[in-house]
């Protein structure tokens, strides 16, 4: 039973991403990660907290905003993910992991976003 944004799956894997993120931009040397948007990002913590966000607002269709918001943050968290293993911020392992639960999770934002869409507001 669904009763908290945290009891949400979807929400739940957004939190472990930004932790793996999170961690693995804390294994870059301090000098490499001074001017890289990956570890000064909040978008890997954007994540949950648009879902959470949205969760908590009164109508669905807003609900959606945030979780398409959600969607658009994880994209770019990938990109900088991509970019951090191109330049060699990242192992090809890490960086692979990471895209790989990222499109886990993508794939179930847009599967929450695709069942609040068959939701017809109630009659007033």
């Amino acid at each position: 039973m669904i009763q908290s944004y945290r009891d949400l799956r979807v929400w739940q894997l957004a939190m472990d991403l930004a932790e793996e993120a999170y961690r693995a931009s804390r294994a870059m040397p301090v000098a490499e990660t001074y001017g890289f948007v990956f570890p000064n990002s909040p978008v890997d913590r954007s994540v949950p907290a648009n879902i959470a966000e949205g969760y908590g607002r009164e109508s669905t269709r807003s609900y959606i905003l945030f979780l398409k918001t959600a969607r658009g943050s994880l994209r770019e968290f990938e990109t900088h993910v991509l970019l951090a293993e191109r330049i060699g911020l990242l192992a090809n392992n890490e960086a692979q992991a990471l895209v790989k639960n990222a499109e886990t999770l993508g794939k179930m934002l847009y599967a929450l976003i695709r069942s609040l869409n068959k939701i017809k507001p109630a009659a007033p």
